[in-house]
């Protein structure tokens, strides 16, 4: 199968490609190489040849010959959603519908959609699934809510999108992030020794690592047909469902003689226990194989191997929202941003 994955030099993207290689599929990269500095330690023994491509600018030849579309390329997180919500909305919204009509259009027969479960927002129900109400709290969360509804009018017998809702990611990888918050907590119980916590951290989350949405992918590219027609999986286990005190704890259990202080702040106003029980049963060959605990010991030994130093984590091209502060400062980017 030839597979296009956009934002191929993302967090996740960087383990997917290579993967899917290893596996046989043909890939092919697109990315606008906003992050292309980002790179923490070798973990890829190969890379696909990258279209260096803002998703807004593909054209239908760009995908001719792709069986399937992974699409990973948008603006993340909530701080760059609220920093610049029109950008946002232009391309995660507008973007991702724009290249999925291309896909459609250009023969592509699936289309995989890396949602997220934060479009569940603030809610009272206990444990969310997929047919929980939506209730979106930020610029990021409400253009991937956009983006699920316009693509489910798009399928049909020749196009098949799915909607991955994937919980927080964790873990490491070669284009790393710190700026998620089991990654970033590790990196200040290592270079600081120290988690400071602003609130009460009482506020629930989902937690999957990042090996495992790629799991989750091969498995939505692998599977029948009938099976991820059009469907919604939140990805994760409901076993690793976590409040972020508890999250705080286990950093500092592994991350031993690191102090740990909550603050007397309110709650984030995001707050959800996701059931990840459809994925689970009907998703074949799916099962998450990392859990938090496995995670934290993951990146300490990571930061061990590496040396990670103070400097190093707080790199801005391992936090979106400095590095694309930085490229706008430079006028690398214009304000719409585009490369100039």
């Amino acid at each position: 199968m030839q597979v296009i994955v956009t934002g191929n030099e993302g967090y996740i993207g960087s383990l997917l490609a290579p993967l899917l290689m290893q596996k046989g599929y043909k890939v092919m990269g697109i990315d606008t190489g906003f992050y292309k500095l980002a790179w923490l330690y070798n973990g890829t023994q190969q890379t696909p040849k990258t279209l260096n491509k803002d998703i807004r600018n593909i054209t239908k030849e760009d995908l001719q010959g792709a069986e399937a579309v992974v699409h990973l390329a948008e603006l993340s997180n909530d701080p760059i959603g609220e920093l610049c919500p029109n950008i946002s909305y232009d391309i995660n919204y507008k973007g991702s519908v724009y290249l999925a009509k291309l896909a459609k259009a250009a023969g592509v027969r699936r289309f995989v959609y890396l949602s997220s479960c934060s479009v569940y927002g603030l809610t009272t129900e206990t444990e969310i699934t997929e047919s929980s109400s939506v209730n979106p709290q930020t610029v990021y969360a409400k253009c991937k809510t956009m983006v699920e509804q316009d693509m489910q009018l798009m399928a049909d017998e020749s196009f098949s999108p799915t909607f991955l809702r994937s919980a927080t990611a964790f873990g490491a990888s070669p284009r790393m992030r710190f700026d998620i918050v089991l990654n970033n907590l590790a990196g200040l119980a290592w270079t600081t020794k120290e988690i400071r916590m602003t609130s009460k951290g009482t506020s629930w989350r989902p937690l999957v690592h990042v090996l495992d949405i790629c799991q989750a992918i091969v498995c939505t590219l692998e599977a029948p047909q009938e099976c991820i027609h059009n469907q919604i999986f939140n990805v994760g286990s409901t076993d690793n469902n976590y409040q972020i005190k508890t999250i705080a704890e286990l950093v500092s259990e592994t991350f031993t003689g690191c102090n740990i202080s909550f603050g007397s702040a309110g709650s984030d106003n995001r707050n959800y226990r996701v059931s990840f029980d459809k994925i689970n049963q009907k998703l074949p060959g799916f099962q998450c194989e990392w859990n938090p605990r496995q995670g934290t010991q993951q990146l300490w030994n990571l930061f061990t191997q590496i040396d990670l130093s103070k400097e190093l984590f707080l790199f801005r091209g391992f936090t979106r929202l400095k590095q694309l502060e930085y490229l706008i400062r430079t006028q690398q980017i214009d304000k719409n941003f585009f490369w100039n």
